[in-house]
């Protein structure tokens, strides 16, 4: 467990009630904004899916998922989702999309193995999306456009908030910047990956840092990234690996960067088959999901996720996540928290 508590916080939209609606504004809007954006068609997703089908998020490969045996199917075990990155994928090929389009969903997942502070809690939430494109936009270009847009849709909704709510004032600059981890590891090579990003977000205040999975040239890696979802591997036109990576904001709160989202072009049978190889996971090429997808049977796309609470907590200003989403928390963090006045649910 680890807490920052800023100096002087000020909570600019006191009181539940209060918190509920702007919430609740939030929501409303991002999603519409990103729906129109990206064309995309909200649908039901599962919380739970069935162990050793694949299907399931390995996020960084280490985490544990929450699993349970079900009675009426033999005790078959199935396992709270992490994320629904592959999920999505097969629910584009069954749904018989076609290019251009895609489909958002509202994902609620557990990770219990989080370490729990200002921005990380046991339960996630976050609007997981995807859609299908062409076998010759998996290239960095249509990545940054698409970038583009789900950053138009987070800086409408900031707008947008500022109108019903005037002490929100907008501060998100007009464009996003884009840099690769290779060229974070070489600007600072004395710095952490996270210290690397906490440098460049301060700096420009809205960046996506793209190739997050693969080895740098050092042979660490940025941050984790499973080896079946995103493609961190494929060469891209400016002469790095990747077409993936995360979106990030300038906090002033946590005086700090701030992940919203993480997404990326996925993989094709290529790329799936070099990435299992470099993790040495052949074996889950045998798995449901992976035979589809080297069988040719799933589209090509590009998703990820937007997390819910994440963007509420850096629109309306808010220290901790606790403030945005009801969550289980120790005892000693909520006691600092109500100390300076910030009001978990």
């Amino acid at each position: 467990m680890s807490l920052y508590i800023p100096k002087n916080y000020k909570n600019l939209i006191p009181g539940c009630e209060n918190t509920e609606k702007a919430i609740k504004a939030v929501k409303d809007m991002f999603q519409t904004n990103l729906s129109a954006q990206l064309a995309l068609l909200r649908v039901t997703a599962p919380m739970i899916v069935l162990t050793g089908t694949g299907i399931n998020d390995d996020l960084n490969s280490i985490e544990r998922p929450v699993r349970f045996p079900i009675r009426d199917m033999e005790e078959k075990q199935a396992e709270v989702v992490h994320s629904l990155a592959k999920w999505k994928r097969l629910k584009l090929g069954e749904m018989g999309i076609k290019p251009g389009r895609g489909i958002y969903t509202d994902m609620n997942a557990l990770r219990p193995d989080e370490d729990l502070d200002n921005i990380h809690s046991i339960y996630v939430d976050q609007w997981d999306w995807e859609k299908v494109i062409r076998k010759e936009d998996r290239n960095l270009d249509y990545l940054k456009q698409t970038v583009r847009r789900i950053y138009e849709a987070i800086k409408v909704t900031e707008n947008k908030l500022y109108v019903e709510f005037p002490q929100i004032e907008p501060m998100l600059p007009e464009d996003i910047f884009f840099i690769h981890a290779e060229q974070l590891l070489q600007m600072y090579p004395g710095l952490s990956p996270k210290e690397r990003e906490m440098a460049i977000v301060k700096e420009h205040k809205a960046v996506f840092v793209i190739g997050i999975g693969g080895p740098l040239s050092d042979g660490s890696l940025h941050d984790g990234r499973a080896a079946d979802y995103d493609d961190w591997s494929t060469p891209n036109s400016e002469g790095y690996n990747g077409l993936n990576g995360d979106i990030l904001l300038w906090n002033p709160v946590l005086e700090s960067a701030f992940e919203v989202s993480s997404m990326g072009i996925r993989v094709d049978e290529a790329a799936l088959l070099r990435q299992l190889k470099q993790r040495g996971q052949e074996w889950k090429a045998e798995l449901m999901f992976h035979k589809k997808l080297l069988g040719g049977e799933l589209p090509n796309s590009i998703g990820g996720g937007v997390g819910q609470s994440r963007l509420c907590m850096f629109l309306l200003r808010k220290a901790h996540i606790g403030e945005i989403q009801s969550s289980i928390w120790p005892e000693e963090m909520r006691a600092q928290c109500a100390a300076a006045g910030i009001e978990l649910v």
